[in-house]
């Protein structure tokens, strides 16, 4: 299929514009139009779904997994195979035209409530419904940002679900949202609010996740992380799943084959729970750009859990799996079943004929630093404020990404005075969480959240210290903020921490490519967002804050 292409859903967009011959993150024009046709379908289940609600007719849960799982494979670096995407989409469209059925009045519903066609049509389809679709920059703008934070708010939901943990508030929420991006009467000003109640409902989801983890694996705590490795064959494990995390622990117990954590799995090795296996070995390598280096080093099967793939080559493409909603033509899928559960038998037998990883580096990381943690310091930290040991803490949360500009946040880390703290969640962390910036009366000067999600952590410490500190406003607090970004589920964090009422973030490295200049002015005049400049400069702005 030869399709046109324009995706700017990511911080790497080709010329901080948008991607039109192939992605920057390898995806091609054709796994683009599937996955705007994707988007299009879901918002149209969304809106079938919202029609049930106002009829007082809710469907199952099981539809807004559907929901979820649509919008979490369009992420950025999720999932590359159009085979799953089309089926997606037949699947969406079959349940879309069950529903239909049960609906009493469909008067109210729009076209893409009912749009349904064999599959020659789709290609036509994908062309008419890309996400920059509209005649209204500031529209268009607003409904890719709501967009996009809605596939944070699905992949985080998902995560939940499968820990059999589900919001009624979230499950209702996020069809609304869909169906009102339909919604061509809607104002700008309506989208503005849509999009802090978005964030609103990002905090919702990010704390059902918080309650689903730690209810099933404990409260993370402080933890030094092996880097080196072992004797033994071992499976490596990426992405953000701890449910799929927990079934390989269990199939691989006893095997001679131990378990690596990766990038955005590292916090793993934080939960009680995992402890237990004598098998779960370090976390191996470091970000998700540099994988390709480091999955060829590791010599054994890699699972990528969720996102973010890069596409292999063929030196290793035969020891790469993918479960849920990652995928890649070409690597074996490994499915669940009605109950949830998933073999993993194939990547077993496959390791135990592997050779060990390969040592990168050695030594240790502190982890752990979840809102239970750092709390159960706060005498501790509150102690060091008032005596001045403590001056700011710097929220640096975000993703990691591969231009040289990230080496940004190295230097403004290397550059902070040894009275600041650094609070951080998500992939962002690996530019900075390997050196060596020592402690702050037994305080590490990192205290690492965890996953991106566990940004979540980092607002409840926030908020925690404001009553604390018995202030009127969280940004009264000697919290700042200079938050990287990669794609979506950094969006519902941005998204939520302005819901929270924090202002003055600085975002980089660049401000979104899908940011129309009018959406960028509300943005600055109304939150205070703000670009990075140079470490030096943020430096003098940020600690004078």
């Amino acid at each position: 299929m030869e399709q046109k292409m324009f995706c700017n859903q990511c911080q790497e967009a080709a010329g901080c514009i948008g991607c039109t011959q192939v992605g920057v993150c390898g995806k091609q024009p054709g796994t683009a139009a599937w996955q705007d046709l994707l988007v299009y379908v879901t918002k149209g289940l969304g809106a079938v779904v919202q029609e049930l609600r106002l009829e007082n007719l809710p469907p199952e849960p099981e539809v807004a997994e559907q929901i979820y799982r649509n919008l979490f494979i369009t992420i950025t670096n999720s999932n590359f195979d159009d085979a799953v995407i089309l089926e997606s989409i037949q699947e969406t469209l079959s349940l879309k035209q069950y529903l239909l059925q049960q609906v009493k009045s469909s008067g109210r519903l729009p076209a893409a409530a009912f749009w349904n066609a064999p599959h020659e049509e789709y290609a036509a389809k994908a062309a008419q419904v890309g996400v920059t679709v509209g005649a209204n920059a500031d529209v268009v703008s607003l409904r890719q940002l709501i967009t996009y934070g809605l596939k944070g708010i699905a992949a985080y939901s998902q995560h939940a679900n499968h820990l059999r943990l589900h919001s009624e508030e979230v499950d209702a929420f996020v069809p609304r949202a869909l169906a009102a991006l339909l919604d061509d009467s809607l104002t700008a000003e309506e989208l503005v609010s849509l999009t802090l109640e978005t964030g609103s409902y990002g905090v919702k989801c990010m704390a059902l996740l918080d309650k689903a983890n730690t209810d099933t694996y404990g409260n993370p705590e402080m933890t030094q992380v092996e880097l080196g490795v072992g004797q033994n064959p071992g499976i490596l494990v990426s992405g953000h799943d701890l449910r799929d995390l927990k079934m390989l622990l269990d199939q691989t117990s006893g095997t001679g084959v131990d378990v690596y954590t990766h990038c955005e799995m590292m916090p793993a090795q934080s939960y009680p729970a995992f402890k237990k296996y004598p098998h779960f070995r370090g976390n191996y390598g470091g970000s998700w750009w540099q994988q390709r280096e480091q999955f060829e080093a590791f010599n054994g099967p890699i699972l990528m859990t969720t996102n973010c793939i890069v596409p292999p080559p063929e030196s290793y493409k035969q020891r790469l799996y993918t479960t849920g909603a990652a995928g890649f033509p070409g690597c074996v899928h490994i499915k669940q079943d009605k109950m949830g559960n998933k073999d993993f038998s194939p990547l077993i037998e496959q390791a135990k004929h592997c050779p060990p990883p390969r040592q990168l580096e050695e030594g240790k990381i502190p982890a752990g630093f979840a809102h239970a943690q750092v709390l159960a310091l706060k005498e501790k930290i509150i102690a060091a404020v008032k005596s001045g040991a403590i001056k700011k803490f710097v929220v640096m949360a975000g993703c990691d990404g591969r231009f040289a500009s990230r080496e940004y946040y190295t230097a403004f880390a290397k550059a902070l005075p040894q009275d600041t703290v650094i609070l951080t969640a998500g992939c962002a962390k690996f530019r900075y969480n390997k050196l060596d910036l020592g402690e702050i009366e037994g305080i590490p000067r990192v205290l690492d959240a965890g996953q991106c999600n566990d940004s979540y952590s980092l607002a409840v410490i926030a908020l925690e210290l404001q009553k604390a500190f018995g202030l009127e406003s969280i940004n009264d607090l000697p919290i700042v903020y200079n938050i990287a970004w990669y794609e979506q589920k950094a969006v519902i964090v941005l998204l939520a921490l302005l819901s929270l009422g924090i202002q003055n973030i600085h975002l980089g490295p660049t401000l979104p490519a899908f940011l129309s200049p009018g959406v960028a002015r509300v943005l600055v005049e109304k939150f205070g967002i703000a670009g990075i400049n140079t470490p030096e400069q943020d430096l003098k702005i940020l600690l004078d804050a």
